[in-house]
């Protein structure tokens, strides 16, 4: 009954949940989708946590997704022992560098006041799934060898039969703790996205496109002579 719940539930409660609450706060309070941004408070730390963190994760993203979309192609692509080797290799250095980067920038916020004051209790828990997320990837990378082989064979056939509501989760049910642990806790961050500043992702501003230039006139007074 559990693994029903998390593995067969619980992903159409958290896509539910992102889609509906997604749309009403953009309905609602359409200028909260933002994210807001503690740059002027502080810079040095943020530059170093988080333009690694971005450039990593989109990276992992991306891995994860083709592995997803095209599993026979990925499957086809590892097939060369030197390949797999690589993106091994590749794959666990992106993931150390996501965890270095997101306690960097967990640090920042702990050890710096004015950043401190303006992190809400949503924020703290979107930074705690997080780092769930970043360091059971990272120990899945390191002790469970070969993820991009037999990534396809297991989690992305349990993601496809979520995507043909036929949820399959015996797919997931026989895979080490670890792995599950880190696919609900993937949809858990799905579930709290439409809380938290997370939804910028999402926040494509088209309309600037349309919109006309905008003129900017430097007032400064002249001294007096």
């Amino acid at each position: 009954m559990a693994d029903l719940i998390l593995f067969g539930v619980f992903p159409y409660v958290a896509m539910a949940l992102a889609i509906g609450v997604g749309l009403y706060r953009y309905t609602i309070d359409r200028y909260s989708w933002s994210s807001q941004s503690s740059q002027f408070l502080e810079s040095r730390a943020l530059f170093w946590g988080s333009l690694p963190w971005h450039y990593a994760l989109l990276l992992i993203l991306l891995a994860h997704f083709l592995a997803f979309l095209i599993p026979a192609g990925w499957g086809s692509l590892l097939g060369s022992p030197a390949r797999l080797i690589l993106l091994e290799v590749t794959g666990m250095a992106l993931g150390i560098t996501t965890l270095i980067a997101l306690v960097i920038l967990i640090l920042r916020r702990v050890s710096n006041d004015r950043v401190n004051a303006v992190t809400s209790r949503i924020d703290w828990l979107l930074l705690a799934v997080l780092l769930v997320q970043v360091t059971s990837g990272v120990y899945i990378a390191i002790s469970l060898r070969w993820g991009g082989a037999w990534y396809v064979h297991t989690v992305s056939p349990w993601l496809w039969s979520l995507l043909k509501l036929d949820p399959q989760i015996s797919y997931l049910a026989n895979l080490p703790w670890i792995v599950q642990l880190h696919a609900v806790n993937a949809f858990l961050l799905v579930a709290i996205f439409p809380f938290s500043r997370l939804v910028h992702v999402v926040s494509i501003p088209l309309g600037y496109l349309g919109r006309p230039y905008q003129v900017v006139i430097w007032y400064r007074q002249r001294r007096s002579s």
